[in-house]
């Protein structure tokens, strides 16, 4: 185990730490750099968080188009779950290990947020685009209270913000997306 300062120059013991390859001088947890870039999605520009939710909607879609279509809003809830589970104190280890409190490379963030975006998304890819739209917008946008949930500490306000910008992407993509359904059916209704 090696010792590490953090951002405010306390001692913290870490599991294994190696050099950041794209930040010279910093040292970094593995596994905590892995997940909080989203396996390095983080490290792209200009908009590293944009990347972070195409990415997310690459998996998505991925994953959509291998499970059964009554499966797919448990499993995207799930894989959303999962992201905050392991995201806040990923997010928290590369925020010390940065010394930002809110470091742009950390996407995984976004990748929770887009995917609880799509838990109602039907699988097509302009319905997922739809919903990066969404999610982009109120991420960038953050209405009340998402900018609010920013201030929690750590991690959790690194994540949480993103889950909240996440419901309003979500409430709107479904109801574009049933608002598209529903007008589609009414078009192709035989007229009398």
């Amino acid at each position: 185990m090696a010792e590490i300062p953090d951002a405010q120059h306390d001692t913290v013991t870490r599991d294994e730490v190696l050099p950041a390859e794209h930040l010279p001088g910093v040292k970094r947890t593995r596994w905590a750099w892995i997940v909080g870039t989203f396996f390095g999605a983080g490290f792209l520009k200009p908009g590293p968080g944009t990347y972070g939710s195409v990415a997310a909607v690459i998996v998505w879609f991925v994953v959509a188009r291998h499970v059964p279509f009554h499966w797919l809003p448990l499993i995207t809830l799930a894989m959303a779950a999962a992201a905050t589970a392991i995201g806040i104190p990923a997010a928290t280890r590369v925020a010390r290990e940065s010394g930002r409190k809110d470091p742009q490379i950390v996407v995984i963030d976004e990748v929770a947020g887009q995917w609880l975006t799509l838990v109602f998304c039907l699988p097509s890819m302009p319905f997922a685009l739809l919903g990066l739209l969404c999610f982009r917008v109120f991420d960038i946008l953050k209405p009340p209270p998402v900018r609010r949930l920013e201030r929690l500490p750590e991690g959790t306000g690194i994540v949480v913000d993103d889950l909240a910008a996440g419901v309003y992407g979500l409430i709107v993509q479904t109801l574009l997306q049933q608002g598209f359904i529903i007008y589609h059916l009414i078009q192709s209704a035989p007229k009398h």
